[in-house]
């Protein structure tokens, strides 16, 4: 209900802090696909969202640029440009290889250890 009111009042800048984190499967993948639609129309696309999440998939569905921070203190440990076509789905994108490739090497980052002692992420 939040997101609904959020879009309603129209700001040009949306904060969203694992906002679909305490759903269930069905749910959350139902409100990213409507997340995904009210982006899609003119007035969505006009705005910015700072969109917070521990996983994987959900950040390269929905985002257009990802920031993979490590661990205590936070660090960026790397940026990818989402270069997915738009619009999206979850069924067009998680076969394609550019989604597959993208998943990889945030994985493969977020497992690597960095040089901040115990800086090992936990990818979902």
């Amino acid at each position: 209900m939040a997101i609904a009111r959020a879009f309603a009042t129209d700001p040009p800048l949306l904060l969203m802090d694992e906002p679909f984190g305490a759903l269930d499967a069905v749910t959350r993948a139902h409100l990213q696909e409507h997340l995904l639609a009210l982006w899609q129309t003119p007035s969505g696309a006009a705005k910015t969202v700072f969109f917070v999440t521990h996983d994987v998939d959900e950040a390269i569905l929905l985002a257009s640029t990802v920031v993979v921070l490590g661990a205590n203190p936070g660090r960026i440990r790397g940026v990818f440009d989402i270069d997915v076509a738009r619009p999206r789905s979850r069924q067009s994108i998680q076969s394609s290889p550019r989604y597959l490739a993208l998943r990889a090497a945030m994985v493969d980052l977020l497992y690597e250890r960095s040089d901040d002692a115990g800086d090992a992420g936990t990818p979902q």
